[in-house]
């Protein structure tokens, strides 16, 4: 019996992937959950695993090219020897749902629209002559040369203006798919959104004393996690979100759903840019925990291992600049979520204090929020709440 091989669900918001690597040919035998192909999504690598053992068919798509999620990648003909066996021919049924779900081979058809860009162009009534050669492999148009066509951003240069020539000292790079979904939703956040971005600073002495106090202590009883500044910060976000709900809410058409979670996402760096991976449940979460859960994630994103379910969910997002030095910055939205917090360098400066002027420890914090669903007013009691849990510490202890 033969099984279909298709593209999972890639999680929210994520409905394309390009083949990244076949890790298995036609022919070969393959365990049941061994992993058959792998999968580049805008945020993490996904490996599809086998549903069965039994002997690989063909690849209905080529490494490079995109898919949707539901597309057939292949097909596995079940039992067989382990040895090698001879290659599985394509079903008639098969080469039927390829063509109507996977991309054409670019070798029959020239520009051929990838799904993305064919549906996009549909829904605009855009024919693949009027954008012509893509940016795709074998001049294929993907989805933002739909969009650069949409907005004018793809325009080609006219007979009276020649095309810009190349400067011998320049080196001209192709964008990766993942900086250029980067650049496409910041640019959507921006158009979407009515994002705003006020300001606070915090002291951050009381939070330093304690952590120099309890470090030790702490790092000796949860070997797994080491007491940081992000574990407060959760904390403090945490109950700044129990009381203000609307910065945890998303808009959804003319509706807004208000939740009675955190779910956090958290910003860390990784081989291929920033990803976002996410604290369920960070409400009902303990330091060590919270800690733990970073310190994994920081982890598997530099070994390339976050998975769909890792990224997916987040209703706020914390991002720290501060670990690359950024004194002060207005981060973007991570849509559709509604608010995000920028935490910062640490600096010593002078401040006032009781009429006289001290040095302390001080971070500036900026919360980018979206305008149509919160008030300023919100916006600035929400800081105002971070900042007087952060400078008093206790309060987070005793959850008042």
């Amino acid at each position: 019996m033969s099984v279909e091989i298709k593209v999972p669900q890639l999680g929210e918001s994520i409905s394309v992937a390009t083949i990244a690597k076949w890790l298995k040919q036609p022919g070969e035998y393959v365990e049941i959950d061994e992993a058959i192909v792998e999968l580049e999504t805008d945020k993490v690598s996904v490996e599809v695993a086998a549903s069965q053992a039994g002997a690989l068919g063909n690849h209905f798509v080529n490494e490079g090219d995109e898919v949707e999620v539901g597309a057939i990648l292949t097909t596995i003909e079940e039992g067989g020897a382990k040895a090698a066996s001879a290659p599985v021919a394509k079903a008639p049924k098969a080469e039927e749902a390829i063509k109507a779900a996977a991309p054409v081979s670019s070798t029959a058809e020239s520009h051929q629209p990838m799904p993305a860009a064919r549906k996009m162009m549909d829904e605009k009534q855009i024919s693949a002559s009027q954008i012509g050669q893509g940016s795709g492999k074998d001049g294929r148009i993907t989805r933002e040369d739909v969009v650069n066509f949409v907005t004018g951003a793809g325009s080609k240069p006219t007979a009276s203006v020649p095309a810009r020539q190349d400067d011998p000292r320049e080196e001209r790079v192709k964008m990766t798919r993942l900086r250029r979904t980067i650049a496409r939703r910041l640019k959507d956040a921006q158009e979407t959104a009515a994002m705003l971005t006020t300001f606070n600073e915090v002291d951050m002495s009381a939070v330093m004393k304690l952590r120099s106090e309890y470090k030790d202590a702490f790092n000796k009883k949860y070997e797994d996690a080491r007491l940081g500044f992000m574990s407060f910060f959760v904390k403090a976000t945490v109950s700044a979100l129990q009381e203000f709900p609307a910065i945890n809410a998303q808009i959804d058409g003319e509706d807004v759903i208000y939740r009675h979670f955190v779910n956090m996402g958290i910003a860390v760096g990784g081989p291929n840019g920033l990803v976002v991976p996410v604290l369920r449940d960070a409400d009902q979460m303990s330091f060590a925990e919270i800690e733990g859960s970073i310190i994994g994630f920081a982890k598997k994103a530099k070994n390339n291992q976050l998975k769909i379910d890792d990224l997916s969910g987040g209703t706020f997002s914390i991002t720290n600049g501060g670990i690359y030095g950024s004194l002060m910055s207005t981060p973007i939205l991570n849509m559709p979520q509604s608010g995000i917090l920028g935490m910062h360098a640490i600096k010593e400066r002078p401040i006032a204090e009781n009429g006289q002027v001290v040095i302390r420890p001080m971070m500036y914090l900026a919360l980018s929020y979206d305008h149509r669903i919160v008030d300023g007013k919100e916006a600035v009691s929400f800081l105002v709440h971070i900042k007087d849990r952060i400078e008093h510490p206790e309060r987070l202890l005793l959850g008042v």
